[in-house]
């Protein structure tokens, strides 16, 4: 099985940037299709970004221009650098893994077979 645990959720104003983290255990995640999602009180769960083996990405338009989606094959760990937040980014961020071929198809609503735990982004106005 792989575990997932994502850190660097944290509360910032309008316009500024975080970047969460996910480090991945049990198994390499190399050849995996890799994402991030998040999710917000009363709202359905959103494809944020995925990136496949060959770091081909792929980004939701909302946050296209601001989020860069990227991974440390060496350190086995995931990222999402988030830049000019906005207050409608605020919610629960969530990492995941699937096979590979899953990014071949609509990754951003796939079928994940491994979740993280989250990590909370809340964006003051």
């Amino acid at each position: 099985q792989v575990q997932l645990v994502e850190s660097g959720g944290d509360s910032v104003q309008a316009g500024g940037s975080l970047r969460l983290s996910c480090a991945a255990s049990g198994k390499s995640l190399k050849n995996y299709c890799l994402g991030w999602f998040r999710q917000a009180p009363g709202k359905a769960r959103e494809g944020v970004a995925t990136v496949d083996s060959g770091s081909s990405t792929n980004y939701a338009d909302s946050v296209k221009g601001r989020f860069t989606i990227s991974k440390d094959n060496a350190k086995n760990t995931l990222y999402l650098q988030m830049n000019s937040l906005k207050p409608e980014d605020t919610a629960m961020y969530y990492c995941a893994a699937a096979p590979q071929w899953v990014c071949l198809l609509d990754s951003l609503k796939g079928d994940f077979a491994y979740w993280g735990r989250g990590t909370q982004v809340t964006v003051s106005s």
